[in-house]
């Protein structure tokens, strides 16, 4: 596994948007939208995973919340109940988050730092993924760090970009240069993720697998959607395996 699995330009690129970060209507409305959408959706897998009831909070549940950017998902999981770890390699994204988070009880924390150097014996029950692999260098190291910091038992939800000739034109040529969605160069098509390459990555690191959905885009009324397509943004949950018995 590579020392890091940062791109400096990424880093560069997402220090750059930090003071966006919470604007709705500016270049991270895309992320609002899915967040809306996102969060219920790992709340019941969640919830279904540890059997908890549905009206069920996530009191006592840790989360590691890798690529946190300013805080979009972490503060959502926080406010369900979990207690949540955000880390970011942007420095300025992190000091975004903590800002937004001011003057809240919430039991939430942001460190600058990558998760190949998260303390050996630091694991979560809940490791969240969230539009970070398609900006990793060395995928399979990255994902071996996060699976090593997944507690036995516990799960790590994925989600990305498919590499499909449908995902080139749309999450990149109309989202970037036609519809003007998102910044110019935020996403480079080549280190799309496809489901199989994942869940190789993970079976390797001892993972199964349970939910696999798409995510849909309606582009007039900008709003985003589960479907069975995975042509484009997808979902992926992983199971790491519990212990043996002695």
């Amino acid at each position: 596994m590579n020392a890091t699995t940062i791109l400096p330009e990424e880093i560069r690129k997402f220090n750059q948007l930090a003071d966006t970060w919470w604007d709705t209507t500016g270049p991270m409305w895309p992320l609002h939208r899915l967040n809306a959408l996102r969060v219920p959706f790992i709340q019941t897998q969640v919830q279904q995973h540890l059997q908890l009831k549905p009206e069920t909070t996530l009191d006592n549940i840790s989360v590691l919340d890798v690529g946190c950017g300013g805080g979009i998902l972490a503060e959502s999981m926080a406010r369900l109940g979990a207690s949540v770890h955000g880390i970011d390699v942007a420095e300025r994204n992190v000091f975004a988050a903590r800002r937004h988070m001011q003057g809240t009880d919430l039991d939430l924390k942001y460190d600058v730092t990558e998760v190949q150097n998260l303390p050996a014996d630091r694991q979560y029950d809940v490791v969240l993924n969230m539009e970070v692999v398609e900006h990793v260098d060395d995928l399979a190291g990255f994902l071996a760090s996060c699976g090593r910091v997944t507690k036995p038992g516990g799960m790590m939800i994925v989600a990305t970009i498919n590499r499909t000739l449908y995902s080139l034109a749309t999450a990149k040529i109309a989202a970037e240069y036609v519809l003007r969605w998102l910044p110019r160069g935020t996403h480079d098509w080549r280190r799309f993720v496809t489901p199989g390459e994942a869940m190789k990555i993970l079976k390797t690191a001892g993972f199964g697998f349970g939910e696999l959905t798409g995510v849909g885009v309606n582009p007039l009324q900008r709003k985003m959607h589960l479907t069975p397509s995975l042509t484009a943004n997808y979902m992926l949950v992983a199971v790491k395996q519990p212990l043996a018995a002695p």
